[in-house]
């Protein structure tokens, strides 16, 4: 029942809408809002990555597994520590996040530490820091709260996506300095994918994609000697069986030893044996194909596909623009760690720099990833939190 304009309790519709959408700054209510089952998850495919770690150490939580485990508990704190933020504050904190992991890009190229021909790391406080994979996040946070403040409306306007390409544009031709075109690759992907998704116009995007085609030859001319004897390891690896082409050569010897229930834990003979070359990273799901086989690998793919799909319908149920698009960038990013490294480990593509994301050993996507799931589980949190201006149709 409503009379002049109120409802039956006699608040103002508005009023309602500015109620509902209130945050709820008290921690243990935010807390238990949290979607405990994706964290869940998220534990159980850490623990995954400690037992696939514990055989790539030989049956010894040294050197790998025990200090990821460490890494992961840090992480974990900090994923339930981030959920807990408004994104009122993430948007706020855009800009100096952003502006920081590309400081932090163009300190590699000056100070960055060498290694297998490319600069990638910096050390900080003694730890060495990858900040390739931090800028991702930073990106992800940014074209977020850009997209979010110009609106879907304003999307038509070639004009306000000069600004946001831009954006996109400087970290990925930083990281390709280093260089790492895998990881440069991905942080376009991302860009790309949030351009889609904040509203970008059909033929705006066939304007952009058009060109690509034609620009194969002269990106390859460009491209260093080892990332063009990588890509023709890729089409004729048996080629030089003992060089270029030992370490995929060697990955596909192992998922087909593996069959169908695999050698058994810890008897693996290509891992156990050291035939594998990088097995606690690049390819640590060649070891878990061994050991388990076709359906230990299956269950491992299953559980990725999981956490995608999971923080793809987190970004779905999300009532604002700030939390679709960051719940988008966080579940793409993931995707595309999962995507790159499963096909470069089977063969698909080039071999790459790009671990298994929670599995691979390593200090820096570990955590960098422990980050962006706290931004998803707080786009979840506050996924009820409405964009200003939207009108509610209810009564």
């Amino acid at each position: 029942m409503k009379r002049n304009g109120l409802n039956t309790f006699g608040f103002l519709k508005s009023d309602r809408r500015l109620l509902r959408a209130e945050p709820d700054f008290r921690p243990m209510a935010r807390l238990l809002q949290v979607n405990w089952l994706y964290v869940l998850l998220v534990c159980v495919l850490a623990g995954v990555g400690y037992i696939a770690l514990y055989s790539a150490g030989g049956g010894s939580a040294k050197p790998f597994a025990g200090p990821q485990m460490v890494r992961f508990g840090f992480g974990l704190v900090m994923m339930i520590a981030v959920s807990l933020v408004s994104p009122r504050v993430l948007r706020m904190a855009a800009v100096p996040v952003y502006l920081l992991s590309v400081t932090l890009l163009a300190l590699v190229l000056r100070m960055g530490h060498v290694g297998k021909g490319a600069e990638r790391w910096i050390n900080l406080a003694g730890m060495q820091f990858q900040p390739s994979e931090f800028a991702k996040i930073g990106l992800v946070l940014m074209l977020a709260t850009w997209f979010h403040r110009i609106g879907n409306e304003r999307m038509g306007n070639p004009l306000r996506l000069i600004p946001p390409a831009l954006l996109t544009l400087l970290p990925v031709l930083l990281v390709l300095k280093e260089p790492n075109l895998g990881t440069a690759t991905i942080i376009g992907v991302i860009g790309a994918a949030m351009f889609f998704a904040a509203g970008m116009r059909l033929w705006q995007i066939l304007l952009l994609v058009a060109p690509l085609p034609f620009m194969g030859k002269l990106i390859y001319s460009h491209l260093h000697d080892y990332q063009k004897a990588r890509i023709d390891t890729f089409l004729h690896p048996e080629h030089d069986p003992l060089g270029a082409g030992y370490n995929i050569i060697q990955s596909k010897i192992a998922l087909g030893s593996g069959g169908m229930w695999g050698e058994g834990y810890l008897h693996g003979s290509q891992g156990q044996l050291n035939f594998l070359p990088e097995k606690q990273t690049d390819f640590i799901f060649t070891m878990i194909g061994e050991e388990w086989g076709f359906v230990g690998g299956i269950a491992v793919i299953a559980l990725l596909a999981t956490l995608v799909m999971g923080g793809m319908l987190i970004a779905i149920r999300s009532r604002n623009q700030f939390g679709r698009l960051l719940g988008l960038g966080i579940a793409m990013d993931f995707f595309l760690y999962c995507a790159v490294n499963l096909s470069m480990v089977m063969g698909a593509i080039p071999v790459g720099g790009v671990p298994l994301p929670l599995i691979s050993y390593g200090g820096s996507a570990m955590l960098t990833m422990m980050f962006g799931f706290g931004l998803l589980m707080s786009a979840w949190v506050h996924r009820n939190e409405r964009d200003p201006g939207m009108e509610d149709d209810e009564d």
